[in-house]
């Protein structure tokens, strides 16, 4: 019983995942949603706002920067079971999401405003781009692993959890954080910039810098020599695209000898 308790709050956790990611889309885009990044101040003073949205930022960058250490999972498995440990952090992290979205304060200063069509239809590609970006990039490692849904499947079928090998493909062959160039595609392309938005994606970017310092020390004392040859080999996030074409070359050599 308890396994298919695991397995339903693991497939749950990921699926609000992708609720909330797809409402955080809408949220920064000023899609559809009665409430957004730039919706109509309520009312209020500047500090407040500037305040409020810092907060809710560092609240964001907090939790997800520490959850995601080894030295906090350690101490967290011990309250909650190993198999749900990263769902757990999956449904925390879209609960923190949901409090920043619901909270947040516009500050409605225009940045910049692209009027002209073309300069307006290429703003609003990058921001699609981008979104679809974060979760292909997800599929090309383990989307699933990621999220926490593969160790409540095994668990459910009674089998060990086995951490993924080390592995490069496609847009990891040319930048070694396709994910966080992703995420600042989604939040600085835009038609309209505005200095709540400026603010947000700022803070967030200075987060996703600092958070692949720590995340490779990381993966440094896990993978070793390998991750370190692979740091000197690739960019952090300027796409190096000549490595992924030698990258071609080199499997097309193989399949040449092969044949």
């Amino acid at each position: 019983m308890k396994r298919i308790l695991f397995f339903a709050y693991g497939v749950f956790c990921h699926l609000l995942f992708l609720a909330v990611f797809a409402w955080l889309a809408a949220f920064v885009g000023n899609l559809l949603l009665p409430k957004t990044i730039d919706a109509p101040v309520a009312g209020g003073s500047l500090a407040a706002a500037v305040a409020i949205d810092l907060l809710l930022l560092a609240a964001f960058a907090v939790q997800h920067s520490v959850m995601a250490r080894p030295a906090f999972k350690r101490l967290w498995t011990r309250l909650v079971p190993t198999p749900i440990e990263r769902s757990t952090y999956v449904l925390i992290s879209s609960l923190v999401t949901i409090l920043l979205i619901w909270q947040w304060r516009p500050i409605p200063l225009v940045i910049w405003n692209i009027q002209h069509p073309v300069g307006w239809w290429i703003a609003a590609a990058l921001f699609a781009a981008g979104w679809l970006a974060v979760p292909v990039v997800t599929l090309m490692i383990s989307h699933f692993d990621l999220f926490g849904t593969r160790q409540v499947w095994l668990y459910l079928q009674g089998k060990e959890y086995t951490p993924l090998p080390f592995r490069t493909p496609l847009a990891y062959a040319c930048v070694r954080h396709p994910l966080y160039v992703g995420w600042a595609l989604s939040f600085w392309a835009t038609p309209t910039m505005t200095a709540g938005h400026l603010l947000f994606a700022g803070v967030l970017t200075a987060y996703m810098a600092a958070a692949a310092l720590a995340e490779e020390r990381d993966l440094v004392e896990v993978y070793g020599q390998v991750y370190e040859d692979y740091r000197r080999r690739v960019p952090m996030f300027v796409p190096a695209l000549h490595l992924l074409h030698n990258r071609s070359d080199e499997q097309r050599e193989v399949s040449d000898s092969v044949s």
